[in-house]
Protein backbone atom coordinates (compact mmCIF):
# COMPACT_ATOMS: atom_id res chain seq x y z
CA UNK A 1 0.00 0.00 0.00
CA UNK A 2 2.60 2.25 0.92
CA UNK A 3 4.49 1.77 -2.59
CA UNK A 4 0.77 2.68 -4.66
CA UNK A 5 0.92 6.41 -2.55
CA UNK A 6 4.47 6.44 -3.23
CA UNK A 7 4.08 5.88 -7.31
CA UNK A 8 0.83 8.13 -7.40
CA UNK A 9 2.43 11.38 -7.49
CA UNK A 10 5.84 10.40 -9.52
CA UNK A 11 2.94 9.08 -12.36
CA UNK A 12 1.28 12.54 -12.19
CA UNK A 13 4.32 14.42 -12.25
CA UNK A 14 5.83 12.28 -15.43
CA UNK A 15 2.39 13.10 -16.88
CA UNK A 16 2.60 16.65 -16.73
CA UNK A 17 6.19 16.69 -17.91
CA UNK A 18 5.30 14.81 -21.11
CA UNK A 19 2.17 17.27 -21.94
CA UNK A 20 4.31 20.29 -20.93
CA UNK A 21 6.99 18.94 -23.95
CA UNK A 22 4.25 18.12 -26.21
CA UNK A 23 2.94 21.34 -26.50
CA UNK A 24 6.58 22.50 -26.63
CA UNK A 25 7.05 20.82 -29.56
CA UNK A 26 3.71 21.94 -30.99
CA UNK A 27 4.72 25.47 -30.35
CA UNK A 28 8.12 24.85 -31.91
CA UNK A 29 6.36 23.09 -35.13
CA UNK A 30 3.86 26.69 -35.46
CA UNK A 31 6.96 28.52 -35.55
CA UNK A 32 9.09 26.49 -38.05
CA UNK A 33 5.50 27.54 -40.02
CA UNK A 34 7.24 31.26 -40.57
CA UNK A 35 9.93 32.89 -41.99
CA UNK A 36 11.96 34.90 -40.54
CA UNK A 37 10.80 37.48 -42.64
CA UNK A 38 6.98 36.69 -41.88
CA UNK A 39 8.20 37.60 -38.17
CA UNK A 40 9.55 40.75 -38.90
CA UNK A 41 6.73 42.14 -40.22
CA UNK A 42 4.20 41.05 -38.21
CA UNK A 43 6.25 42.94 -35.12
CA UNK A 44 5.76 45.79 -37.43
CA UNK A 45 2.39 45.57 -38.06
CA UNK A 46 1.15 45.24 -34.41
CA UNK A 47 4.08 46.24 -32.05
CA UNK A 48 6.29 49.01 -33.79
CA UNK A 49 5.71 52.38 -32.19
CA UNK A 50 8.54 54.46 -32.77
CA UNK A 51 6.73 57.43 -32.12
CA UNK A 52 4.63 56.88 -29.09
CA UNK A 53 5.13 59.24 -25.76
CA UNK A 54 8.54 58.73 -24.45
CA UNK A 55 10.75 57.53 -27.03
CA UNK A 56 14.50 59.47 -27.56
CA UNK A 57 15.59 60.19 -30.69
CA UNK A 58 18.90 60.87 -31.84
CA UNK A 59 20.04 61.81 -35.47
CA UNK A 60 23.30 62.32 -36.91
CA UNK A 61 24.22 63.74 -40.61
CA UNK A 62 28.25 64.34 -41.92
CA UNK A 63 29.56 65.42 -45.10
CA UNK A 64 33.16 66.04 -45.91
CA UNK A 65 34.23 67.64 -49.27
CA UNK A 66 38.32 68.11 -50.31
CA UNK A 67 37.82 69.43 -54.41
CA UNK A 68 40.94 69.93 -56.57
CA UNK A 69 40.33 72.78 -59.30
CA UNK A 70 42.58 73.75 -62.15
CA UNK A 71 41.26 76.56 -64.68
CA UNK A 72 38.36 76.86 -63.57
CA UNK A 73 35.83 80.04 -64.46
CA UNK A 74 34.02 81.57 -62.19
CA UNK A 75 31.66 84.65 -62.35
CA UNK A 76 34.44 87.27 -61.40
CA UNK A 77 37.53 85.08 -61.36
CA UNK A 78 39.49 82.50 -62.37
CA UNK A 79 41.02 79.23 -60.53
CA UNK A 80 44.05 78.22 -61.80
CA UNK A 81 44.95 76.06 -59.23
CA UNK A 82 42.50 75.75 -56.21
CA UNK A 83 42.41 73.49 -52.99
CA UNK A 84 39.09 73.24 -51.25
CA UNK A 85 38.23 71.54 -48.28
CA UNK A 86 34.77 71.65 -46.44
CA UNK A 87 33.45 69.78 -43.74
CA UNK A 88 30.30 70.12 -41.46
CA UNK A 89 29.07 68.06 -38.35
CA UNK A 90 25.21 67.82 -37.61
CA UNK A 91 23.90 66.24 -34.05
CA UNK A 92 20.64 65.95 -33.17
CA UNK A 93 18.38 64.64 -29.53
CA UNK A 94 14.91 65.21 -29.09
CA UNK A 95 12.26 63.88 -26.76
CA UNK A 96 8.33 62.70 -27.76
CA UNK A 97 6.54 64.78 -25.44
CA UNK A 98 3.44 63.06 -27.01
CA UNK A 99 2.96 60.32 -29.79
CA UNK A 100 4.06 61.74 -33.08
CA UNK A 101 5.03 65.55 -31.06
CA UNK A 102 8.68 66.29 -30.23
CA UNK A 103 10.78 68.62 -29.07
CA UNK A 104 14.31 68.89 -29.79
CA UNK A 105 17.64 70.20 -30.10
CA UNK A 106 20.27 70.27 -32.69
CA UNK A 107 24.28 71.26 -32.76
CA UNK A 108 26.24 72.08 -35.65
CA UNK A 109 29.50 72.69 -36.40
CA UNK A 110 31.71 73.33 -40.00
CA UNK A 111 35.04 74.13 -41.75
CA UNK A 112 35.40 75.11 -44.80
CA UNK A 113 39.34 76.00 -46.22
CA UNK A 114 40.57 77.30 -49.42
CA UNK A 115 44.24 77.93 -50.85
CA UNK A 116 45.07 78.24 -54.33
CA UNK A 117 45.72 81.14 -57.04
CA UNK A 118 43.30 82.81 -58.65
CA UNK A 119 43.32 85.27 -61.59
CA UNK A 120 40.89 87.96 -61.02
CA UNK A 121 41.72 90.30 -64.00
CA UNK A 122 44.24 92.04 -64.44
CA UNK A 123 45.98 90.48 -61.17
CA UNK A 124 46.94 87.18 -60.61
CA UNK A 125 46.60 86.67 -56.76
CA UNK A 126 47.95 83.95 -53.72
CA UNK A 127 44.77 83.55 -51.76
CA UNK A 128 43.76 81.84 -48.57
CA UNK A 129 40.70 81.53 -46.52
CA UNK A 130 39.36 80.20 -43.87
CA UNK A 131 36.14 79.82 -42.18
CA UNK A 132 34.92 78.52 -39.16
CA UNK A 133 31.33 78.30 -37.50
CA UNK A 134 28.72 76.32 -35.13
CA UNK A 135 24.87 77.15 -34.84
CA UNK A 136 22.45 75.95 -32.12
CA UNK A 137 18.32 75.22 -33.27
CA UNK A 138 15.79 74.13 -30.52
CA UNK A 139 12.70 73.20 -32.75
CA UNK A 140 9.36 71.21 -32.75
CA UNK A 141 8.60 68.75 -34.92
CA UNK A 142 5.26 66.32 -35.80
CA UNK A 143 5.22 63.22 -38.02
CA UNK A 144 2.15 61.53 -39.64
CA UNK A 145 2.92 58.15 -40.82
CA UNK A 146 2.32 57.44 -44.33
CA UNK A 147 2.12 53.75 -44.21
CA UNK A 148 -0.15 51.51 -41.66
CA UNK A 149 3.17 49.90 -39.87
CA UNK A 150 4.50 53.50 -39.43
CA UNK A 151 8.02 52.24 -41.38
CA UNK A 152 7.44 55.77 -43.92
CA UNK A 153 6.14 58.97 -42.40
CA UNK A 154 6.17 62.74 -43.11
CA UNK A 155 7.35 65.33 -40.67
CA UNK A 156 7.49 68.77 -40.21
CA UNK A 157 9.97 70.49 -37.71
CA UNK A 158 9.90 74.00 -36.97
CA UNK A 159 12.95 75.62 -36.20
CA UNK A 160 14.99 78.71 -34.64
CA UNK A 161 18.44 78.84 -35.50
CA UNK A 162 21.03 81.34 -33.59
CA UNK A 163 24.44 80.81 -35.09
CA UNK A 164 27.98 82.73 -35.35
CA UNK A 165 31.01 82.31 -38.01
CA UNK A 166 34.16 83.63 -38.78
CA UNK A 167 36.22 84.16 -41.79
CA UNK A 168 40.08 85.17 -42.07
CA UNK A 169 41.02 85.81 -45.74
CA UNK A 170 44.01 86.49 -46.80
CA UNK A 171 45.00 87.72 -50.71
CA UNK A 172 48.55 88.49 -51.78
CA UNK A 173 49.19 90.19 -54.98
CA UNK A 174 52.53 91.36 -56.94
CA UNK A 175 54.59 89.67 -54.43
CA UNK A 176 54.27 92.24 -51.82
CA UNK A 177 50.96 93.48 -51.58
CA UNK A 178 48.50 91.64 -49.32
CA UNK A 179 45.28 92.57 -47.98
CA UNK A 180 43.99 90.56 -45.14
CA UNK A 181 40.24 90.53 -44.35
CA UNK A 182 38.75 89.49 -40.90
CA UNK A 183 35.12 88.59 -40.85
CA UNK A 184 32.31 87.99 -37.85
CA UNK A 185 28.76 86.70 -38.86
CA UNK A 186 25.89 86.61 -36.68
CA UNK A 187 22.56 84.35 -37.96
CA UNK A 188 19.24 84.25 -36.71
CA UNK A 189 16.54 81.91 -38.77
CA UNK A 190 13.14 80.72 -38.07
CA UNK A 191 11.84 78.33 -40.19
CA UNK A 192 10.07 75.18 -41.36
CA UNK A 193 11.82 72.26 -42.69
CA UNK A 194 9.28 69.03 -44.23
CA UNK A 195 10.86 65.81 -44.58
CA UNK A 196 10.46 62.21 -44.55
CA UNK A 197 11.42 58.96 -42.46
CA UNK A 198 12.06 55.72 -43.17
CA UNK A 199 13.12 52.52 -41.29
CA UNK A 200 15.33 50.60 -42.10
CA UNK A 201 15.82 48.51 -39.48
CA UNK A 202 13.83 48.19 -36.00
CA UNK A 203 15.70 51.21 -34.32
CA UNK A 204 17.70 53.05 -37.31
CA UNK A 205 16.17 54.96 -39.83
CA UNK A 206 17.16 56.95 -43.09
CA UNK A 207 15.95 61.07 -43.25
CA UNK A 208 15.99 63.23 -45.44
CA UNK A 209 15.24 67.25 -44.86
CA UNK A 210 14.35 70.51 -46.79
CA UNK A 211 14.50 74.16 -45.68
CA UNK A 212 11.40 75.68 -47.77
CA UNK A 213 10.46 78.84 -45.50
CA UNK A 214 12.13 81.24 -43.44
CA UNK A 215 12.98 84.10 -42.23
CA UNK A 216 16.70 85.33 -41.59
CA UNK A 217 18.88 87.86 -40.23
CA UNK A 218 22.02 88.26 -41.07
CA UNK A 219 24.71 90.43 -39.06
CA UNK A 220 28.49 90.78 -40.63
CA UNK A 221 30.99 92.95 -39.34
CA UNK A 222 34.68 92.88 -41.52
CA UNK A 223 37.69 95.08 -40.87
CA UNK A 224 39.97 95.47 -43.67
CA UNK A 225 44.03 95.50 -42.71
CA UNK A 226 43.21 95.78 -39.53
CA UNK A 227 42.03 99.34 -40.38
CA UNK A 228 38.99 99.79 -42.45
CA UNK A 229 35.94 98.79 -40.83
CA UNK A 230 32.59 97.85 -42.25
CA UNK A 231 28.77 96.31 -41.26
CA UNK A 232 26.22 94.65 -43.40
CA UNK A 233 22.84 93.86 -41.92
CA UNK A 234 20.76 91.66 -44.55
CA UNK A 235 16.72 90.43 -44.24
CA UNK A 236 15.91 87.55 -46.00
CA UNK A 237 12.66 85.97 -46.28
CA UNK A 238 12.38 83.08 -48.77
CA UNK A 239 9.79 80.51 -50.14
CA UNK A 240 11.86 77.98 -52.46
CA UNK A 241 12.71 74.24 -53.15
CA UNK A 242 16.45 75.26 -52.48
CA UNK A 243 18.38 71.27 -53.18
CA UNK A 244 21.53 73.00 -51.89
CA UNK A 245 19.70 72.98 -48.20
CA UNK A 246 18.85 69.08 -48.54
CA UNK A 247 19.86 67.76 -45.75
CA UNK A 248 20.55 63.23 -45.48
CA UNK A 249 21.24 62.05 -42.23
CA UNK A 250 20.65 58.45 -39.65
CA UNK A 251 18.69 58.30 -36.47
CA UNK A 252 17.94 56.38 -33.74
CA UNK A 253 14.79 55.54 -31.84
CA UNK A 254 14.71 54.54 -27.81
CA UNK A 255 11.04 53.38 -27.75
CA UNK A 256 9.30 53.49 -24.96
CA UNK A 257 7.95 50.07 -23.50
CA UNK A 258 8.37 47.99 -26.63
CA UNK A 259 6.18 44.58 -26.40
CA UNK A 260 8.86 41.94 -27.54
Amino acid sequence: MAIKYFLLPVFILSFCTANSQVTLDKDEEEEKKYTPYELLSSYYNTDFNPYEKGTYYFGFAMSLEDRQSENTENIFQKTIDGDKVNFDLLIKGGYYLNDYTMIGLNFNIYENKFEGVLFRDPDTLQSKTITRGFSITPNYRTSIPLTSNERLSFFTAVGLTLGKSNTLKREVKNLDEVDKTFSENYNLRLGISPGVTFFAMENFALEVQLDVLGYELNVENKTKNEIDESRDVRHNVDFKMNLLSLKVGLAYYIMNNKKR
